[in-house]
């Protein structure tokens, strides 16, 4: 999943802050803009870790566009940054799933361009979570 960051520029007497918006409470912060986004991985990875322990839902990723006009953030920086959530949405499960033979070899030529879903599985993981995170915006 992708989860925007955005990033208070900082300079040589401060460090460059970052804050996730879609994940309340996530922030972190580095030496250098490359070390901020670095820190930002492990701070959401260390936040999605708590959430799951403690049995609370993971935070969808919201669009970028989403929060452009957010002044508090005016004069920031924003990036994304790419986590795999799959660990924290608890113990995997086999299912046996149908599927349309021209469905299957889409999804796999997907899977073969894009290494961020690893496997069929993992692509129809990330789709799953994308319609369902729509559905609950609706």
């Amino acid at each position: 999943m992708l989860y925007p960051v955005v990033i208070e520029p900082g300079d040589e007497n401060r460090a460059f802050g970052v804050v996730v918006p879609d994940i309340p409470g996530c922030f972190s912060a580095g030496d250098t803009f490359e070390e901020a986004v670095l820190n930002a991985r492990e701070a959401i990875e260390g936040h999605l870790e708590i959430l799951c322990e403690d049995g609370l839902d993971i935070p969808q990723a919201s669009d970028v566009q989403s929060h452009l006009n957010n002044q508090d953030y005016a004069g920031w920086v924003w990036a994304l940054v790419e986590v795999d959530i799959t660990p924290y949405l608890g113990k995997s499960q086999k299912v046996n799933v149908t599927l349309p033979d021209v469905l299957i070899k889409r999804i796999d030529d997907t899977v073969a361009r894009q290494p961020i879903y690893k496997s069929r599985s993992g692509f129809l993981a990330q789709a799953a979570l994308h319609e369902l995170g729509r559905l609950s915006s609706v």
